[in-house]
């Protein structure tokens, strides 16, 4: 849509002035009206172009003494107020649905894993699930997921719902990755037992510093045979999802006022970088996508774009609405899940 402005000229200094008082924004019109001045006679002359039909077919504003009839006195319009943001609260103060078991994969007292079984005859199709918290403890644990992970029971598929230790726990480098290691490796070994398909392909999903921690389990197999972190048979990943995530440790401990502060990516990253953070590891075989929410003021979609991998940007909503089973951005996760292993969504 083109800008155009309506010049002046003053017919004492023969000179032109850009004093417009309105700007017209129509692609259609090449001219609104056009004020000459003959400045030896003094004498202004005026020519309309078709500007009544012009104002009215380009919605310009009336410039000098003429008005759009009933403009006068007319209220501005009110401005649409923005869209409410979940805040923690409403979800985490609504009915909290529970796992079907819990199993240890450690002898710690985080070292745990939900597991959440579909109704009906097996074997079922299962995400890894790593939650969030700022890769603290004391911020969020395991539960956080259980209403996206019910929502996906119901839809036919398995979860896996890693608990771990924070850094706040014992945890950070390598104590955290260590924990997530063993437990997707534990779902590599004995996901028959619970019921879940071995030839699915192997989905992992995680929230906020949980992302960060879905896309190290994509690139962990990358890693060199022999290092401690990548372990003998490292789970191998065909579809890593970041919801939200926060993967670049480093550009993390430069962020000292972000919500999540800067010392847990410090402790997170242990200085190897190239073996913790995703930005720097070797990639691995998985497809790597991340659902960023525009008003996301934890992990804004500036961070998955930095990132590069393929990303799924959602108008109107934050943090929290990536893991609430009934926002516009989860449902766009679940319908990836289900066509991933195969699955019809339900109807409405």
């Amino acid at each position: 849509m083109g800008r155009v402005g309506i010049k002046f000229l003053d017919p004492e200094a023969g000179n032109a002035k850009t004093g417009c008082v309105a700007h017209v924004f129509s692609s259609r019109m090449t001219a609104c009206c056009a004020i000459f001045a003959r400045t030896n006679e003094k004498e202004i002359w005026v020519r309309y172009v078709g500007l009544l039909l012009l104002l009215c077919t380009a919605g310009c504003a009336p410039v000098g003494n003429v008005v759009k009839e009933g403009a006068a006195g007319a209220a501005p319009p009110k401005p649409i107020p923005a869209k409410r943001l979940m805040v923690w609260d409403d979800l985490l103060s609504r009915p909290k649905p529970v796992a079907d078991a819990t199993v240890r994969y450690g002898a710690d007292a985080l070292q745990l894993v939900d597991v959440w079984k579909p109704v009906g005859a097996g074997p079922h199709p299962a995400v890894v699930m790593i939650h969030g918290g700022c890769w603290q403890t004391e911020i969020a644990e395991r539960d956080i997921m259980n209403w996206i992970a019910d929502d996906l029971r119901t839809h036919g598929v398995g979860v896996w719902n890693i608990e771990y230790r924070g850094v706040d726990r014992g945890g950070g480098y390598p104590g955290t990755y260590q924990d997530v290691g063993a437990a997707a490796d534990m779902f590599a070994a004995k996901r028959a037992e619970f019921g879940f398909k071995t030839d699915a392909p192997v989905v992992t999903i995680g929230h906020s510093a949980g992302g960060h921690l879905s896309l190290w389990l994509a690139r962990r197999s990358a890693l060199a045979k022999g290092d401690a972190l990548r372990g003998e048979k490292p789970l191998q990943v065909d579809l890593a999802i970041s919801q939200g995530g926060l993967p670049d440790l480093r550009a993390q401990m430069m962020l000292p006022d972000h919500g999540c502060g800067n010392e847990a990516a410090a402790k997170m990253a242990g200085d190897a970088f190239a073996r913790v953070s995703p930005p720097e590891m070797p990639k691995g075989r998985a497809r790597e996508l991340q659902f960023n929410n525009d008003r996301d003021r934890i992990a804004p979609p500036s961070f998955g774009a930095a990132y590069g991998a393929p990303m799924v940007t959602t108008p109107d909503e934050g943090h929290a609405e990536l893991i609430a089973p009934e926002t516009i951005s989860w449902g766009k996760q679940r319908a990836v899940i289900l066509k991933t292993f195969g699955l019809k969504a339900a109807k409405p």
